[in-house]
């Protein structure tokens, strides 16, 4: 695929991880390498950055704006890159979409802010609002990222709402933790006048979410075993269930080790995998998250065996 190509909201879109030196400063050099290696998937619809698996929460705008300059200089003409939209304001998130857009991104993964949290689903016209200040700063589409509804998540009704006010919005990226949720999200928001896709994050049961018709899945695992959710995805959509049951008993080694309590070290874990594999050469975090101990990077390893998955690559499917 080369960007030439119009960006299509279905298949598999890995979110990549940010590398930093020993000083927290990025990486720019193993960065490069790292979106370079997955973006060559096989079967990679496009790439996402600046987005939770890239720790976007402590990086400023202009860190923000090198990493998807980087990024698509890299590999822009070859692969989609879906930049993440996630600051707290409504002005500043237009200014990133601006960003995005003039750096080169072919779409936007756009993070409810936190402040939803306070109760936005009963006045839904915060959050259009909030979402048109985005589109209007900028024509490429939006995704958006539905976190569980009791937290700052969406209800259907808000979701409808804002498929129905914003044209830009092509896809949503679900993380309700909620199969009747999820299954009536595919349902009303693929089949409507404008169809919407749903992409799957839900890890620990991604089989089961693909079965039930999601269009994609986007994910930070996807940084390391992106050629496992190409697999899983494309037995799916064949309707080969035996296929699909064989990468998925590998992918729930893996998702036990990265997505085991507690949840803020779940990109930590994968930068682990990625030195254990030999990708990265360090597992380096930000403050405020540390680096992991001794026995759950030794946990990690003995996962990513349980797996299948040695240290040049997962093995061939």
């Amino acid at each position: 695929m080369t960007t030439s190509t119009k960006f299509s909201a279905t298949g598999v879109i890995p979110a990549c991880l940010l590398p930093f030196q020993e000083d927290f400063s990025i990486d720019l050099p193993v960065l490069r390498q790292h979106v370079r290696q997955v973006a060559a998937v096989d079967g990679v619809n496009s790439i996402c950055i600046n987005a939770h698996a890239s720790e976007v929460s402590s990086c400023t705008f202009e860190e923000q704006e090198r990493i998807l300059a980087a990024t698509v200089d890299e590999i822009g003409g070859r692969t989609h890159v879906v930049n993440g939209v996630y600051p707290e304001g409504s002005l500043e998130a237009a200014r990133v979409a601006k960003m995005a857009e003039r750096g080169g991104a072919s779409a936007l993964l756009v993070f409810p802010p936190g402040i939803f949290n306070g109760g936005a689903n009963l006045r839904p016209e915060i959050a259009v609002n909030h979402y048109r200040y985005i589109a209007e700063a900028t024509d490429l589409p939006l995704i958006i990222f539905q976190f569980r509804v009791s937290e700052i998540g969406h209800s259907h009704e808000v979701l409808h709402r804002l498929v129905e006010e914003i044209p830009s919005i092509c896809g949503i990226k679900d993380v309700s933790d909620h199969p009747v949720f999820l299954e009536r999200s595919i349902r009303e928001l693929q089949s409507g006048p404008r169809p919407i896709s749903v992409f799957s994050a839900h890890n620990p049961w991604l089989l089961s979410s693909l079965v039930l018709g999601c269009k994609g899945i986007i994910s930070g695992s996807g940084s390391t075993i992106a050629d496992l959710q190409v697999a899983l995805f494309n037995a799916v959509q064949a309707n080969d269930l035996a296929l699909a049951k064989s990468i998925n008993d590998r992918l729930y080694h893996t998702t036990n080790t990265f997505y085991c309590a507690p949840r803020i070290d779940q990109h930590n874990r994968m930068k682990e995998a990625q030195v254990i594999l030999g990708r990265l050469p360090r597992a380096v975090v930000r403050p405020p998250l540390l680096k992991l101990p001794p026995e759950q990077i030794e946990r990690i390893r003995k996962g990513l065996q349980a797996a299948g998955i040695q240290r040049d690559g997962a093995l061939p499917i």
